[in-house]
């Protein structure tokens, strides 16, 4: 159904919403969607970030084994 569409189609819904909607409030609602986006962009950075910082402290707090030394003969 929305295969067959195409640019005509495309544009006579944006006119539509534009109609609709008005202009300022397009442009509140795409602003808030930007915020949103940014949010979630952050948010999953932090969580790398948090990931990454656990997998250092936990190899920093496994025991290395100990190193034998060979004894000169």
């Amino acid at each position: 159904m929305l295969n067959n569409i195409g640019l005509p189609g495309l544009l006579l819904i944006a006119v539509v919403v534009l109609v609709l909607f008005g202009r300022g409030k397009i442009s509140s609602l795409m602003g808030e969607v930007g915020k949103g986006i940014t949010s979630f962009k952050k948010g999953i950075s932090e969580g790398e970030q948090e990931l990454k910082d656990e997998e250092t402290a936990e190899i920093a707090s496994t025991p290395q084994p100990d190193v034998e030394t060979k004894d000169k003969v």
